[in-house]
């Protein structure tokens, strides 16, 4: 999971697009990038780091241009050096042509690049957004196709999880895998500027109106004399009928002001912590306690549905980054004892509704429990808004070993006396499915095996 932005027809493009990046911190945290073409040249900074901290004002005066991509990441095809940070930028023989920067992960990438390296190209960086760069810079160069038939091409040869962004000197183009499996969000500003976007939130940051999802295998090709919407027939590229739509989307990764797959996302989460409370009549606790901040609708939706209280009994820490997303199982520990913290005198002799959004490797919530305990509570009892992650998710969540996954190697009663909680329960396939308006339309597979795109080749 990564965020993108794109940016045309702005003298500020850089600016822009570094705030629509900070506008999605949440989606990763690792590193970030940029890069502008001012017409004749495309300049590219990308260091390891936060959006601030990469990005600040001085730097920007060093992008001049009206075209701009960014991305921030979140490790998942290749690891965590600045060599695989994004974009990636193609130089021809008249310099710096192409730059591209994606959001997803790629299953036969090893396959695509061996084929590529046999026809002399050379890769700087195990990074599924370089192969997709190199990808479409070898259509164009060596069969002489136009970008937009160079990236149908890739759809029907890379198969996975791509909302991705591409600029040349004079032009931005967008497109998506043929089953959207990663949200992506275009529109205009008031002033002409076009905006696209990981997330609708960053199109909010930036103004931006009439906006609309990037079709399933679309491309959107933008320059100075037009927009144009270059739509493929999906069908031509997937083997199954419908969209295939990231649930852990609407579950966790995307910030609650967002609105993407045609949804509120915090209305599936209220509607999700609902299902979950009325799972249980026969509980009488005092309180009901989110696990912040993508919880917090969920138990908003317990709390409605149950009549119980919610209380913001946890106390997040929000300069610490989202502990799923970091890298090292260590760096994720650490992060736990320094994200989270307890009201004062709040939990003693209390009984607890906890609220979290999912369990995966199962190591935050156990910290988060003896917190809630040592603060004194007298009962605790965990409720997951989602099913049970008992598979690794090939599509832009690094989950590759299921032996990490918690519930891929322990029963529900064994997760529940080593999380040191009362009861555990989670939410059913079913019942999420319930939560959205076409469940037809969302990958599941992280719960149920179910891959529409195979597993790596």
């Amino acid at each position: 999971m990564c965020g993108i932005i794109g940016v045309f027809g702005s003298n500020e493009a850089a600016a822009l697009a570094a705030l629509g990046l900070f506008a999605e911190q949440h989606r990763g945290q690792e590193s970030c990038g940029m890069a502008v073409s001012d017409g004749k040249v495309i300049r590219l900074r990308k260091k390891m780091g936060l959006v601030k901290e990469v990005f600040n004002e001085d730097k920007l005066a060093l992008l001049p241009g009206t075209i701009a991509i960014g991305h921030v990441r979140y490790p998942t095809k290749g690891s965590a050096t600045e060599f695989n940070t994004q974009p990636h930028l193609v130089e021809t023989l008249s310099g710096p042509s192409y730059a591209l920067a994606s959001n997803g992960d790629i299953v036969n990438y090893a396959q695509v690049r061996t084929r590529l390296e046999a026809e002399n190209v050379y890769f700087k960086s195990d990074n599924d957004g370089e192969l997709l760069a190199k990808y479409i810079v070898y259509r164009v160069l060596r069969h002489q196709d136009e970008i937009g038939d160079a990236i149908r091409h890739l759809m029907k040869e890379v198969k996975g999880a791509y909302s991705s962004v591409l600029c040349t000197r004079n032009e931005l183009y967008m497109f998506r895998d043929p089953y959207s499996i990663r949200p992506m969000v275009w529109g205009k500003t008031p002033q002409g500027t076009v905006v696209v976007a990981s997330e609708s939130c960053a199109l909010d940051t930036l103004g931006v109106i009439d906006r609309r999802e990037v079709p399933p295998a679309g491309i959107v090709r933008v320059n100075l004399d037009s927009i144009m919407v270059l739509e493929n027939d999906a069908n031509l590229y997937r083997s199954k009928k419908q969209e295939q739509h990231c649930i852990f989307e609407h579950i966790y990764f995307s910030r609650p002001d967002s609105y993407h797959f045609a949804e509120d996302v915090f209305r599936v989460r209220e509607r999700i912590g609902a299902a979950l409370a009325k799972q249980d009549n026969d509980l009488q606790p005092d309180l009901v306690v989110p696990v912040p901040d993508s919880s917090n609708f969920i138990g908003q939706g317990y709390a409605n549905q149950s009549g119980v209280p919610l209380s913001l009994g946890l106390i997040r820490n929000h300069y610490i980054g989202r502990t799923f997303i970091k890298p090292e199982q260590t760096i994720r520990d650490e992060s736990v004892r320094q994200k989270f913290n307890v009201l004062p005198n709040f939990f003693k002799d209390k009984r607890i509704v906890l609220i979290d959004d999912s369990i995966v490797r199962g190591t935050t919530i156990g910290k988060i429990v003896k917190l809630i305990k040592d603060a004194g509570a007298a009962e605790i009892h965990l409720r997951i808004g989602s099913p049970q992650v008992t598979h690794s998710c090939y599509y832009g969540i690094d989950t590759p070993d299921a032996t990490e996954l918690v519930a891929n190697q322990h029963s529900l009663e064994e997760i529940r006396q080593r999380s040191g909680v009362d009861s555990l329960k989670h939410l059913s396939l079913s019942d999420l499915q319930s939560c959205v308006a076409n469940p037809q339309h969302y990958c599941y597979a992280c719960f149920n095996g179910d891959y529409p795109l195979g597993t790596p080749q």
